[in-house]
C-alpha cells in the first residue's frame, strides 16, 4: 500500500491481491477493453499501440467518457451547483470546458488556472478562488472577474480585501477556510485539517471565530460561507465523518448560506486497495451535515475523484538491467519530470503491458526512469510478464491525477503530450513540448 493509504474505509485493510495476476479492470478506464482480433488494449476505442506510435511516449491519455461519468455522478451524488472541480488534480482549456459543460464549478488557486479557465471560456461567476497566500494581483484578478467566491485563508488576506476595497469598492462573497483539527490517515504533505496547518483559521483555538467576526463587521467582504478541507487521497470514510460533524457544529449557529467541505476523496492505485465511491461519499457527508444542524447549502469539491483513473501513462522500455542475486532495473522514457507522485509521497502504482493486458505478471522489477537520480523510481516493485523486452510500450494505470499538473523541466526533459479519445478518436489537448518551448525563455541562448 501508498504511503499515502495506510488504511481503507475506516476499519478494513487492503485486500488481498494476487501480485502476478494480469491487471485489475478497475484500476483501467471505464472504456478499456482488449481489442477482439489482437488482444490489445483499446481505450475511447483507440489503439493504445497505435497512440503511442502516432503521439510518441510518454504520453497521457485521458477516457473522456470516464470523465464525464465521474463528473455527472458527483452532480447526481450532490446535487446541480453542489459540486466544484479541484482543477489543481489536472487542467488544461479542455478539461475546464468538460467540467463546465458538466455541470461543475470549478476551483482555481493561483492565478494561471484562473487565466486557463477563464480563456477556456468558462465564466467567472462558475470559479472559486483558492490559496493560502494570494497576491494583491490574485486577488484583484478575481474581483475584477466576478468570481463566484473567495475562500479567505488568512488575516492577512482579510486585511488585503480592505485595501482592495478601498481601491475598487468592489464586495466579494467569501468563504472562510477553517482547520477542524482532524488528523487524517494519508501523507503529510497532503494532510490539511489539523491544528498544525498552514491553511485555514483555526477552529480550537478560537481564530475562526475571530475571522467569522472580522468578515461580518468588514464592508469589504461579503461573508456567504465557511469552507475546510481535511487532506487528499483520503480512504478512511471516519475521517470524512469527523471533520462533516465538526464543521458543522461550527457553522451551524451561523447561519450562512453555503457550506463547502472540500474534496479529498481518495481512489484506488493498486491492486487489492479499496475506496469509497462518490456516491458513498455523498451518503456518509450529507446526513452527517444535517445531523449537526446545519441548513445551508452543501458543496464539495473532488479533484482526483474526478481524473485520475479516468487516464494512464504510456512510456517505452529502453534499457533492461538485470544485476543476478539483487533485482532486475527496467528504464524507461520518462519518470519523475512527469510522476512526482512516488518520490514525493512513495506513491505506489501498478504497471502492465498494452499489447497483453491479460497477461500474467510474474516477473518482478524496478520500474525507474531515465534522470540521474537514484530516486527516480516510478514502482519499487513491478510486476510485469517474462517476456518484457526493449522497446515494449509499459503502461501505469491511475495517473490522471496530479501527473501531468505536477510535470517538470527537470535536466531539461520536454513535458509529454496529452490526448483525449473516445468514440475511435483521439486528440491531442496538450502537445508535446518542443526544444523551442525549453530554450524560448533562455535570453542567452539566441
Amino acid at each position: 500500500m501508498s504511503a499515502e493509504a495506510p488504511g481503507v474505509l475506516g476499519a478494513g485493510a487492503r485486500a488481498a491481491a494476487d501480485p502476478a495476476a494480469a491487471i485489475e479492470a478497475r484500476l483501467l478506464p471505464d472504456t478499456a477493453t482488449p481489442d477482439p482480433a489482437t488482444g490489445a488494449l483499446t481505450v475511447g476505442g483507440c489503439d493504445l499501440l497505435a497512440l503511442a506510435e502516432r503521439f510518441g511516449t510518454p504520453l497521457f491519455v485521458y477516457d473522456e467518457a470516464h470523465l464525464r461519468d465521474r463528473c455527472r455522478e458527483a452532480v447526481g451524488a450532490f446535487g446541480p451547483g453542489n459540486v466544484v472541480y479541484a482543477t489543481k488534480a489536472f487542467l488544461c482549456g479542455a478539461m475546464a470546458r468538460l467540467a463546465h459543460a458538466e455541470g461543475l464549478l470549478l476551483d482555481v488557486a493561483t492565478g494561471g488556472e484562473l487565466e486557463i479557465a477563464l480563456r477556456a471560456g468558462v465564466p467567472a461567476d462558475r470559479l472559486v478562488v483558492h490559496g493560502n497566500n494570494k497576491s494583491l494581483e490574485e486577488l484583484r484578478r478575481a474581483r475584477n472577474a466576478g468570481v463566484a467566491h473567495i475562500v479567505v485563508d488568512s488575516f492577512d488576506e482579510l486585511d488585503r480585501h480592505e485595501a482592495l476595497h478601498r481601491e475598487d469598492g468592489r464586495r466579494p462573497r467569501v468563504q472562510l477556510r477553517v482547520t477542524p483539527g482532524v488528523h487524517v490517515h494519508t501523507h503529510q504533505f497532503v494532510a490539511t485539517g489539523q491544528d498544525d496547518s498552514k491553511f485555514g483559521f483555526n477552529i480550537g483555538n478560537g481564530d475562526a471565530l475571530r475571522a467569522v467576526d472580522w468578515a461580518w463587521r468588514s464592508p469589504s467582504v461579503e461573508l456567504v460561507g465557511v469552507h475546510a478541507h481535511i487532506g487528499s487521497q483520503v480512504l478512511v470514510a471516519d475521517n470524512f465523518a469527523r471533520a462533516a460533524e465538526i464543521v458543522g457544529r461550527f457553522a451551524a449557529p451561523l447561519d450562512v448560506a453555503e457550506l463547502t467541505l472540500g474534496g479529498g476523496l481518495g481512489v484506488a492505485y493498486v491492486a487489492g486497495e479499496v475506496a469509497p465511491t462518490i456516491r458513498e461519499w455523498a451518503d456518509l457527508l450529507v446526513p452527517a451535515v444535517r445531523a449537526a444542524g446545519v441548513t445551508a447549502r452543501l458543496r464539495v469539491e473532488p479533484g482526483r475523484s474526478i481524473v485520475a483513473t479516468a487516464a494512464m501513462t504510456l512510456y517505452t522500455v529502453g534499457t533492461i538491467k538485470a544485476i543476478p542475486g539483487i533485482r532486475t532495473y527496467v528504464a524507461v522514457d520518462g519518470g519523475m519530470s512527469d510522476n512526482p507522485r512516488p518520490v514525493l509521497y512513495g506513491s505506489g502504482y501498478e504497471a502492465f503491458l498494452p499489447r497483453a493486458p491479460r497477461a500474467r505478471r510474474p516477473r518482478v522489477v524496478r520500474l525507474v526512469g531515465k534522470h540521474c537520480e537514484s530516486g527516480d523510481v516510478l514502482i519499487d516493485e513491478a510486476h510485469l510478464p517474462d517476456d518484457l523486452d526493449v522497446g515494449d510500450v509499459v503502461a501505469t494505470p491511475v495517473t490522471g491525477a496530479y501527473g501531468y499538473s505536477m510535470a517538470s523541466n527537470y535536466q531539461s526533459v520536454l513535458r509529454p503530450a496529452v490526448v483525449f479519445v473516445g468514440d475511435g478518436r483521439a486528440r491531442v489537448v496538450l502537445r508535446r513540448e518542443t526544444i523551442d518551448d525549453l530554450v524560448r525563455r533562455d535570453l542567452d541562448l539566441g
